[in-house]
Parts: C-alpha cells; structure tokens; sequence
C-alpha cells in the first residue's frame, strides 16, 4: 500500500471504513464514537443479506489484527499483518472459513472464493489510501 502500516492498520482495522473498501458489505452496525479495541464486538449487514456477528481477537497495532465472524453454523477468522517497506506498507491476509453440519460445504465454498475477494478488496483499499495523500 501507498502509505506507512500506521495509516494503513487504522484504516483497515476500523470497521467504521469496511463498507467503503469491502465489496460484500452494506453496512456496519457499530457506535460511531468507538475507536477499534481488542474485543470490539460490531454486526455486518453482507450484500446477500449475512448479518454474521464480528469481534476483533488479536489487535497488535502496526503489525497484525484479526477477526472472527460467526454467522448460523460458519466461522471465519481474517489475519490481517501490515509491514513497512520504505514509507509504503505490505499487508499481507490469512483467512479460513469453517462450517459445521449442513453448514461445512457452502463454507468451503466461501473459503475458495474468499482469497480472491479479499485481495481485490485490499487493492481498493489501497487506491483509497492513495488517493488521500
């Protein structure tokens, strides 16, 4: 990304920002006046509808953040680690999305489909970040 880790992990860590860089949402349901914590409890509202319950369980700030989403029989869990390279930044995301009972097979293939939403998710984010500077 264009900017340091700094920039980019307030950004990408607050889930106040996620709808304008990630495709699949609509919205976040979070108190505007919350800034991200470890803990941090808010709900999505997906473009097909998902309202998963999302808490942040790992919150190193500048250099690694993740969350777990939990909706019906999935769970998902988002690994985001932000290293600075030379003012610019790598971020670099791990992800796996598990289902239970009925739940396993269209969790699988979320999973499959994930890797590559997330990294056009992140490219936006970044030509977001860009364009601020």
């Amino acid at each position: 990304m264009p900017v340091p880790a700094q920039v980019a992990f307030r950004y990408l860590c607050d889930p106040r920002n996620r709808p304008e860089w990630q495709s699949s949402l609509r919205s976040v349901s979070v108190p505007a006046d919350e800034e991200p914590h470890l803990g941090q409890a808010w709900r999505e509202t997906t473009t097909v509808g998902v309202r998963p319950h999302m808490e942040t369980t790992e919150l190193a700030p500048f250099r690694v953040w993740t969350e777990v989403g939990r909706w019906r029989g999935v769970s998902a869990t988002l690994t985001l680690h932000f290293t600075d390279v030379a003012g610019r930044c790598r971020v670099r995301a791990d992800g796996e999305v598990t289902g239970r009972g009925g739940w396993a097979l269209p969790a699988h293939a979320a999973g499959l489909l994930a890797s590559q939403a997330i990294a056009a998710d992140l490219r936006k984010a970044s030509r977001i970040l860009g364009s601020r500077m």
